[in-house]
């Protein structure tokens, strides 16, 4: 009772101080190995080392403690439990806590940022951090304590060991599925783009088909007003017009553009239509079909979309192959593009 009420005098008199640093980090947190015994009479120091291995201890924050002996091998971790317990850790500032286990309040210092310095019993017990175990073994040690713990162990406690050979065929095994059910998506996506390749493909070549069907139809009559309505919009001033403000070379605004589609729709009325229904191109290749269908040379249209020749006939041959799936050159993407929109 006394040693109670001593415990919650010494709560009041440091206000109750945060456990932590104060910036939310936990200084316990991770595992720390007992490294030195510092006596306070004639006894020498020494390096805490007993037949039992090493004497490990866990927390989790600075509230639950897992202590345990544990010896390493090139392929084995042998744990033997010893306790797992409640902790509070009360900061005085400076670097200096009370470490709280139980009602047994032991002085705690920071000696940098890989030591404590714990005092019991007037003996100074230096532990180090052990992250390396910590991140490897810290979650499988832990449950080995938990649940030896809740079993009602004994000081004559089991030794439990953990295979390194077994892990390492663990994390293979698990690289093994990633890999595998990434390579199984990766399939799925490459067999689901190639059936809509396909699926494009076959309605382009219908589309290609009604195009050359509707061509092959028409009567020659329809052919003879067809070419008269061009050579009248070709003669006309308002296409004069739009060729003049094409060879100053300068851009063209989206008005212009606009008005280049209005007047191409008086006289190709499926035009636009039917181009953009073959394939989903860009701006700049939009355009540039535009301008071949107006009989803009290769040069002009280039000048005004602001790109190389070399440039103009790379996107016409590309077209090319997009649409009919073979190698063909300008010219015959060319005369595809004066054949349609009719």
């Amino acid at each position: 009772m006394k040693r109670t009420i001593l415990l919650l005098m010494t709560l009041m008199l440091l206000g109750c101080k945060s456990d932590s640093d104060g910036d939310g980090q936990f200084l316990l947190e991770g595992a720390w190995t007992l490294r030195q015994r510092a006596y306070p009479y004639d006894r020498p120091d020494d390096i805490y080392s007993e037949r039992e291995g090493t004497l490990l201890r866990l927390y989790e924050g600075d509230s639950v403690m897992y202590q345990c002996w544990l010896t390493r091998t090139e392929t084995e971790l042998i744990v033997r439990p010893v306790q797992q317990s409640s902790v509070t850790l009360i900061n005085k500032g400076g670097g200096e806590h009370i470490y709280l286990e139980g009602d047994d309040p032991r002085p705690l210092t920071v000696a940098g940022d890989t030591a404590i310095v714990v005092q019991q019993q007037g003996v100074l017990y230096t532990w180090h951090r052990a992250d390396d175990i910590a991140e490897e073994w810290g979650t499988d040690i832990k449950a080995i304590i938990a649940a030896d713990m809740q079993n009602g162990s004994t000081t004559d406690a089991p030794n439990y060991v953990l295979s390194a050979k077994e892990r390492r065929q663990g994390y293979v095994i698990l690289g093994f599925i990633f890999a595998s059910v990434v390579a199984l998506v990766l399939m799925l996506l490459i067999a689901r783009i190639a059936v809509q390749n396909r699926r494009a493909r076959r309605q382009l070549q219908l589309q290609l088909q009604q195009i050359q069907e509707v061509q092959e139809e028409r009567p020659q009559v329809v052919r003879q007003a067809i070419a008269t309505v061009e050579s009248v919009y070709f003669a006309s001033e308002e296409y004069q017009s739009l060729q003049r403000r094409i060879a100053t070379g300068q851009r063209l605004h989206d008005e212009e553009w606009v008005d280049i589609e209005t007047q191409l729709k008086k006289v190709y009325p499926g035009f636009s239509s039917q181009l953009r229904n073959l394939y989903p191109m860009s701006e700049l290749e939009y355009q540039t079909c535009l301008l071949i269908k107006l009989r803009v040379a290769p040069k002009d249209i280039a000048a005004v979309l602001m790109r190389d020749v070399s440039t103009i006939s790379t996107v016409r041959s590309r077209l090319y192959y997009k649409v009919f799936g073979r190698k063909g050159g300008t010219r015959e993407w060319d005369e595809f593009v004066y054949s349609i929109g009719t």
